[in-house]
């Protein structure tokens, strides 16, 4: 009696258990486990325009000390002078030439230093510099801040966008909100979005006294 009672109990706990077992042989079979999940890690970015190989490039210059304002662009510059852009022409790299460049030939209208009025100027700018944003377009009238030469005959406007100003066709120096913020502290600039050629070069020689 008591042996019947024993069997039927362990009948009874097989019963509840097989269920479960059969469970976890079908988790294991269909491979039902928890991993971590792997985040791949992002590429490196790389840059989208080559270092020019001279050191001191005009593609990368530096302003001199305390800020940049009119007197610091007219100290760094070499040339600068209001023309209208007459031609583009892009050279790629050569033997004769280490890195791709782009000529800009201006008919230079009035002239501070280093061109002649009634001339044709032509500026070799670095590729790089022209893909960054330091593009012209044929018949645009600007007036310009450029660095001397480099060692490859390469230049580009000083401090970038603050270097280099629209002319209007009646011969004004046009500013913009960044150029109006730069020049603040100038007395012949300060608060003016339109100023007259002669005003202008009036402001830049006074900053070469001041020197």
């Amino acid at each position: 009696m008591h042996g019947r009672s024993c069997s039927r109990l362990l009948a009874f706990v097989l019963l509840l258990l097989t269920p479960a077992l059969l469970r976890g042989q079908s988790d294991t079979a269909r491979g039902d486990f928890s991993f971590p999940r792997i985040i791949p890690r992002p590429p490196e970015p790389t840059p989208h325009e080559p270092t020019p190989p001279e050191p001191g490039s005009p593609s990368r210059p530096i302003l001199p000390p305390g800020g940049i304002g009119l007197q610091q662009i007219a100290r760094a510059a070499g040339t600068i002078f209001s023309g209208t852009v007459t031609a583009i022409a892009r050279h790629p790299a050569s033997h004769a030439q280490a890195v791709e460049t782009v000529a800009i030939t201006f008919h230079v209208d009035r002239a501070i230093r280093g061109a002649t009025p009634g001339t044709d100027f032509t500026v070799s700018q670095w590729m790089g510099v022209w893909s960054s944003g330091q593009r012209y377009r044929v018949g645009e009238r600007l007036l310009l801040f450029l660095y001397p030469p480099s060692k490859l005959g390469l230049t580009s406007s000083v401090g970038a966008e603050i270097g280099r100003f629209n002319v209007d066709p009646l011969g004004r120096v046009l500013l913009t909100a960044q150029q109006l913020s730069a020049f603040r502290a100038d007395p012949v600039l300060a608060g003016k979005s339109r100023v007259n050629f002669s005003d202008f070069a009036l402001a830049v020689q006074r900053t070469a006294e001041e020197e």
